[in-house]
């Protein structure tokens, strides 16, 4: 079966469904994972505007996300 392309358009929602994806998260410092106002938004918030709003750098955490999928 063929996994979907994560991109800066997937959702926290969909990321966290992947194993070992929490934990990448938190290695980027991304303040969702801890916010009450985001947990219920989760399937709203895109990655890539979360990266964007919090100076993350967008294109290394899609790579390794990216890669714990393959």
């Amino acid at each position: 079966m063929e996994m979907a392309l994560i991109t800066k358009d997937t959702t926290l929602s969909e990321i966290l469904k992947i194993k070992g994806a929490e934990e990448i998260l938190t290695k980027y410092n991304v303040p969702c994972l801890g916010c009450a106002m985001a947990s219920m938004e989760m399937d709203k918030l895109k990655i890539g505007g979360v990266c964007q709003s919090y100076g993350i750098d967008c294109g290394k955490l899609l790579e390794e996300l990216i890669n714990i999928k393959t």
